[in-house]
């Protein structure tokens, strides 16, 4: 794969309902669905008009037994898998699937960082047509409807998780934005590109986590289009610097997603 170490490269959402799931984010963000011909599990997944994005994976029993709950995940693009499981472990972090091979996809280990937030480190193999494939899943500099624009990071150590991230995958944190009581909001850049931000989470949260942010073409469609479809608005649309709209939402089965983009259908 032609991405860089330290890139997002993959969006899984795991829920209690797929059928559902699909037909709510089907509805909001007119993704297409397929199922990938795993035989062992029933994962779909899912795209837009222009390339793949992620993939839904139903809960299994042993998962809910464990405490886990409807979320989203991101894999993150690595050189090594092996080598960067190691390296999660020294900083802090834990393993909670050992590095593993899926046939013709890659290499894959799921972790969480030092305050808990979890996430995936990948290898791809790339398709043998296309050896220099590019995951467009994440496309903050190249804005597409349906992909993730923004990657945002809750948690409890805003300065142990840039210390984290920026030594784990080549990532800098350049600037920021003064939120007031809520501190500052620490913008991640990854090359010439920026990649999301990390922020400190509010006390009445739970757990740190990541939100991903979706693009759409019109904010107040979107909003409709969750609440029309049994999901729940956290928060109404609001502008962000540059002119757009984002909201923070959850899913019927509880899954916490947000949305960007314009209001009123405007080119972005």
């Amino acid at each position: 794969m032609a991405n860089k170490h330290g890139e997002f490269i993959w969006y899984e959402l795991l829920t209690s309902d797929a059928d559902a799931a699909q037909e709510f984010y089907g509805n909001v963000l007119n993704w297409s669905f397929a199922d990938s011909g795993q035989p062992e599990m029933d994962y779909r997944t899912f795209s837009a008009s222009d390339g793949g994005i992620g993939g839904v994976m139903s809960l299994t029993t042993e998962m809910a037994v464990n405490g886990a709950k409807p979320c989203w995940l991101g894999y993150i693009n690595v050189d090594d898998v092996d080598a960067s499981v190691q390296a999660i472990k020294k900083a802090g972090g834990a393993i909670h699937i050992e590095p593993r091979e899926i046939p013709g996809i890659g290499r894959f280990a799921f972790v969480n960082d030092p305050q808990g937030v979890m996430f995936y480190v990948m290898k791809p193999t790339p398709p043998a047509a296309t050896p220099d494939a590019t995951s467009k899943a994440f496309a903050y500099d190249e804005p597409m409807l349906g992909h993730c624009a923004w990657n945002e990071l809750h948690t409890t150590d805003q300065d142990g998780a840039v210390a984290f991230y920026t030594e784990q995958f080549g990532w800098q944190q350049k600037d920021a934005m003064d939120m007031g009581p809520m501190g500052k909001y620490k913008f991640f850049h990854h090359g010439e590109k920026m990649l999301g931000a990390v922020m400190t989470k509010p006390e009445e949260v739970p757990v740190s986590f990541w939100t991903y942010y979706f693009r759409i073409a019109d904010i107040d469609e979107a909003a409709a289009k969750i609440t029309a479809g049994g999901g729940t608005l956290l928060m109404e649309p609001q502008e962000i610097p540059g002119g757009e709209f984002m909201l923070n939402a959850v899913d019927p089965q509880g899954a916490h997603f947000a949305v960007v983009g314009p209001r009123g259908g405007a080119s972005s």
